[in-house]
């Protein structure tokens, strides 16, 4: 059991570093303009994208969102 706890910690711990870098990307991005030379890809269009495909599904959209923030939640505790 230990070791399932240390797993679902590292995990966790991984991904509050991942969710950091997404921000950090935005406020760079959001700084430097889509063309940073350091930034690979469009962090803030693919945001963008991921909000509209939510808003596009209506009802199903509403309800991956509330699961997407009920996990966030989650790990934070």
């Amino acid at each position: 059991m230990d070791a399932l706890k240390s797993v679902v910690r590292w995990v966790g711990q991984i991904t509050e570093v991942g969710l950091g870098l997404i921000a950090l990307g935005i406020v760079v991005q959001i700084l430097f303009g889509a063309k940073a030379t350091f930034l690979t890809g469009d962090i803030v269009g693919n945001l963008i994208a991921l909000i509209r495909a939510l808003g596009d599904n209506g009802l199903v959209g509403l309800i991956a969102l509330g699961i997407i923030l009920y996990l966030y939640n989650k790990s934070r505790e």
